[in-house]
């Protein structure tokens, strides 16, 4: 169960679903359950998977439907969700729901290009060193995270960044056409803009990053206040994104882009730690996944 989903809204959501489609309904027991039960429902036929969860639920739809005819919809019933409202639906439930019935009587599907990090494709972003650890800090205390929503984000943010971790995230970073960084601190590659949300305010990293284009690579240097705080205040405000400048590169269209370092590292996939590598191998995933999108949207 995700952070936001009731009992009420399951049932309402349910019953709107039903009226003109044949629907079933699971729910997932463990971790990567999702994604075995996308593979199975793919193999026996089912048109569309509605992954009615957070963003690590739908990541793991979307790993079970990679390279098949099968479409996910999601359906935002997390705390923050970023993919279902970056593709256009309201981050009500109940509202996104009859988007999604809009969006399938009017046939509104795309093929969409992903991302993998180390072979795991990821819907939305990956984030490596202090974004990482700020993340794995949040998912220690899920109720937290459940009551406390942005703010537990924010209180995460100011403790990684105080704590000696923050101090010994040193990696590099070197896409496949030549461009490097020696030393970063901090790095996000998305496949979608925004890298978040903070409530309804999104955080535009990359607007040029999208289903049809290859990545987007931002990274800084530092995460020292004289260059963090200048980066959010621009990705809040501005709609080019954070620029390539000294200490902080922008690059888009990147397919592939490979980071290392001589100790292991944090990321982060669609929101959800990862076990810290060593070596992380960022790649393009050109019409990788079927996607229902609202009608209005320009995705």
């Amino acid at each position: 169960m995700a952070s936001s989903v009731t009992a009420r809204t399951r049932v309402v959501i349910q019953k709107a679903l039903a009226a003109d489609h044949e629907l079933r309904i699971i729910e997932t027991t463990r971790s990567n359950h999702a994604t075995r039960l996308a593979h199975q429902l793919d193999r026996d036929g089912y048109d569309v998977i509605i992954p009615f969860g957070g963003d690590g639920t739908v990541n793991e739809v979307a790993n079970g439907l990679l390279g098949t005819t099968t479409a996910l919809a999601p359906l935002p019933g997390g705390s923050t969700n970023v993919f279902a409202r970056a593709i256009g639906f309201p981050n009500d439930a109940v509202e996104a729901a009859g988007a999604l019935l809009q969006a399938l009587d009017e046939g509104s599907i795309t093929t969409a290009s992903l991302g993998s990090a180390n072979g795991r494709a990821f819907v939305f972003h990956v984030g490596v060193g202090f974004d990482a650890a700020v993340v794995d800090r949040v998912e220690r205390r899920g109720p937290l995270k459940r009551y406390a929503g942005h703010a537990w984000f924010v209180a995460s943010a100011v403790r990684t960044w105080s704590s000696a971790e923050r101090r010994s995230l040193r990696f590099s970073v070197t896409a496949d056409d030549g461009r490097s960084v020696d030393e970063a601190q901090i790095a996000v590659a998305l496949n979608v803009n925004p890298y978040t949300f903070l409530g309804s305010q999104p955080l535009d990293l990359a607007p040029e990053a999208a289903l049809d284009t290859p990545l987007s690579v931002v990274a800084l240097e530092s995460v020292g206040l004289a260059r963090l705080i200048p980066a959010a205040a621009t990705a809040l405000r501005s709609d080019t994104g954070l620029p390539n400048r000294s200490g902080m590169v922008h690059w888009s269209d990147i397919t592939g882009v490979t980071l290392t370092s001589d100790r292991p590292f944090p990321y982060q996939l669609d929101g959800e730690p990862q076990k810290p590598v060593t070596s992380l191998r960022l790649e393009h995933l050109p019409d990788a996944l079927r996607v229902i999108l609202p009608a209005a949207s320009t995705l």
